[in-house]
């Protein structure tokens, strides 16, 4: 399927149109049994789709995009999970979502009823809290592309809906309270209580008669003086009084004593910005009625406040409150980038992050890794591909039915990633047997609950882009299992001029060289290597520590400068955050400020990859 234009209409919202699309598409979440979900960003940390896929040539130029940022920032198939995800974490933090594609959908056998939605997103301080404006990075690729598929930057950034985190949006809170109403506890009174309540009593009866008895066509002058005089203020047209507390148990008090003497007053309390509670506003009403309507008001005030705080988030947490799967292409990248935007801080290591994740998507499904179910080995960078490679083995026909929503933006073609990825999604669903949560599927032979492909997500995937075509290529790919104590990383080899030479040049050059390896350039100033035999790698590292049993060639290079550490130094790199331009100078530096010894740390490391040898590192896309 090329370019958008099978895809039907996607509902575009901007300020102008988010409180109706909330309306419908709450609706449509409650009906869904899934929710697709796809986002342009300003940059991430892994390679799109369209990249070249081999890094084996030594670029000749620095090893960097137009945006400055070096390729090895980037996922590659030499990241493991948690050197994947915190590479993720520094890209989250360092772009922005332009836009946020959901799509709400239900199988009904092989037909598919979606309701696609565009949310075009910019982060604004419009309630001037600080949050959540701040500078943000772009890579021109990025940009690029997205000028090409004809976004509009000027309704993003003057129409795009603005959003606060969960906690930025505790934060904003505390910085800008507003009024809202207490609810009253029972609760027992001491003897002091009791007399703190009596005062409150008779100050809000001599406050109160003197509201009462004021005369409306007194002179401003002297109704401003009696106001003054009886400690008064104003909430809106209504009289009200400000009793200051101490403390949360005061509130309680004073909140009781209106309950017991006084109905026509509603209490409302205010915390600073510190949080805390000094003072009850007393609000006098003329009537029940009166009364009922300051309630209402109140009450709409509070949910137009939270509104504003939220902003777009208020679909995030709508999509998290119904648990219903959520349904993505590469999971890593883009909920990283969720849980930065629309949750809070992104935890230090991978394990912390999905406990946070789980918390509010107890199901996510990367369709990456339903793919490797049917052929772990099949190279398919994009949608298209798959899609290409599954019309060939399988015959799944699916019928998408995509019901006509009115929009005044509809002619956009944005957006229809999250469509692409339903549609995938359906086919793979109906070979895989999968069937949605409490389905009476599962009680058919050979159905499969969702939730047993849930929360799995690959460290390396390619990132989409939305107009891709189909001419590219699904060929088998060579991928082999590797654990990542049989890699050592090299720096420090002089001038060379590709990594063939540089594999010739150490090949013989000690025990662990003269067996079955490989080597390809991370950047211009570091190669790695993954040796097939699983003891060679620490008996190099052991050997080079020690000075012992070199001799030769390596013993040469070594002396000229050659640099050879494990995988656990690559990772302290990535954990500590050294982003350095080259490899080799965040390698170096964190050897050099640390008395650790990397050399002897090459068993250590028991985590896996999938080596191929085309890694795709991208060094020539700008």
């Amino acid at each position: 399927m090329r370019g958008s234009r099978h895809w039907g209409s996607v509902k575009q919202v901007t300020r102008s149109n988010f409180a109706e699309a909330l309306q419908q598409i709450r609706e449509h979440i409650r009906d869904a049994d899934f929710i697709a979900v796809s986002s342009q960003k300003t940059g991430a940390a892994f390679p799109s789709s369209s990249s070249s896929a081999s890094i084996s040539p030594f670029p000749a130029a620095a090893a960097a995009d137009a945006s400055g940022h070096p390729w090895w920032h980037r996922v590659s198939p030499i990241d493991s999970l948690q050197t994947a995800y915190l590479k993720a974490k520094v890209a989250a933090e360092r772009f922005e979502v332009l836009q946020f594609a959901i799509c709400p959908f239900r199988l009904q056998g092989s037909k598919v009823v979606a309701y696609p939605y565009n949310f075009h997103l910019f982060p604004r301080d419009e309630l001037n809290v600080g949050m959540p404006s701040y500078s943000f990075s772009c890579q021109t690729s990025f940009l690029s592309s997205m000028a090409r598929e004809g976004f509009d930057f000027n309704l993003c950034i003057y129409d795009g809906l603005s959003y606060l985190s969960r906690v930025q949006e505790s934060m904003a809170k505390h910085r800008n309270p507003v009024p809202k109403l207490h609810s009253i506890t029972s609760m027992g009174t001491s003897v002091a209580d009791t007399v703190f309540m009596e005062r409150v009593k008779l100050r809000i009866e001599q406050w109160r008669n003197a509201c009462r008895n004021s005369n409306p066509n007194e002179d401003a002058l002297v109704r401003s003086l009696r106001k003054l005089m009886r400690g008064g203020d104003a909430y809106g047209s209504r009289p009200c009084l400000n009793i200051d507390v101490c403390n949360h148990r005061q509130v309680q008090l004073v909140a009781q004593v209106l309950r017991q003497s006084f109905g026509n007053l509603v209490p409302l309390i205010t915390p600073d910005k510190g949080g805390e509670l000094n003072v009850v506003k007393v609000v006098l009403t003329s009537s029940e009625e009166d009364r009922n309507l300051l309630l209402n008001e109140i009450q709409f005030l509070e949910e137009e406040n939270e509104k504003k705080f939220r902003g777009f988030r208020e679909v995030i947490d709508m999509i998290s409150s119904s648990q219903k799967p959520v349904i993505t292409y590469n999971a890593l990248n883009d909920f990283t980038f969720i849980h930065s935007k629309f949750i809070g801080p992104l935890p230090s290591n991978m394990a912390e992050f999905m406990c946070s994740l789980r918390l509010v998507f107890p199901n996510i499904v990367d369709v990456n890794y339903l793919l490797r179910e049917i052929n772990p080995l099949r190279k398919a960078n994009n949608i298209p591909a798959a899609m290409s490679y599954l019309r060939r083995q399988f015959f799944v026909p699916i019928e998408m039915e995509i019901p006509e929503q009115a929009n005044n933006n509809t002619g956009k073609k944005h957006g229809h990633m999250a469509l692409r990825i339903t549609n995938l999604f359906a086919k793979l669903s109906l070979i895989l047997k999968i069937s949605p949560l409490d389905s009476r599927v599962t009680e058919k032979p050979g159905f499969i609950s969702i939730e047993n492909y849930a929360n799995v997500f690959p460290p390396f995937c390619t990132v989409l882009r939305e107009n891709e075509e189909e001419d590219v290529d699904d060929s088998t790919d060579d991928v082999r299992k590797v654990v990542t104590s049989n890699i050592v990383f090299l720096w420090g080899f002089g001038n060379v001029g590709s990594s063939g030479e540089l594999k010739d040049r150490l090949r013989g050059s000690h025990a662990a060289f003269s067996e079955d390896f490989e080597l390809a350039m991370v950047d211009k100033s570091c190669a790695v290597v993954v040796f097939w035999n699983p003891h060679s790698s620490q008996t190099l590292l052991r050997d080079i520590a020690s000075g012992s049993s070199l001799g030769g060639p390596l013993s040469e290079m070594i002396s000229d400068g050659l640099r050879v550490v494990g995988y656990v130094a690559y990772k302290k790199v990535c954990g500590i955050g050294l982003w350095e331009t080259d490899l080799a100078d965040s390698l170096e530096k964190s050897s050099f400020e640390s008395d650790h010894n990397y050399h002897l740390d090459g068993g250590k490391e028991t985590s896996e990859i999938y080596w191929n040898n085309e890694l795709i590192i991208n060094l020539n896309d700008l």
